[in-house]
């Protein structure tokens, strides 16, 4: 089963003033994570900041472009993995442990 995890941002960034809100420490361990995990990892990524979004819109024959988010979160996905796991449960247990490695909140949802 293939499952999107995704890294929870809830104001690290803003506090530190930085797009890239990880220390040193924390990017130590998020490597050290993906390569404890190896093959399981199909894609990892960080993601730009909130500002960089266009949220784009193409129903109904007309394109329409506006800059941001959708909405104003406070939360935003600063970076994901997609993952090649055995079951749920692993899938849990391997999010517990993203969730240390960045030191940050998990969303763990199964790919369709």
């Amino acid at each position: 089963m293939q499952f999107l995890v995704n890294v929870i941002d809830d104001g690290q960034a803003e506090a530190t003033g930085r797009t890239e809100s990880a220390t040193r420490a924390e990017m130590d361990a998020v490597d050290a994570f993906n390569e404890r995990l190896g093959a399981a990892i199909v894609i990892a990524a960080g993601v730009s900041a909130p500002s960089d979004a266009v949220v784009v819109d193409a129903r109904g024959g007309a394109t329409s472009t506006t800059p941001g988010l959708v909405g104003a979160p406070a939360e935003f996905v600063a970076g994901f993995w997609v993952m090649d796991l055995p079951d749920a449960e692993t899938a849990l247990r391997v999010a517990g442990e993203a969730s240390a490695a960045c030191n940050r909140k998990i969303e763990l949802r199964p790919l369709l």
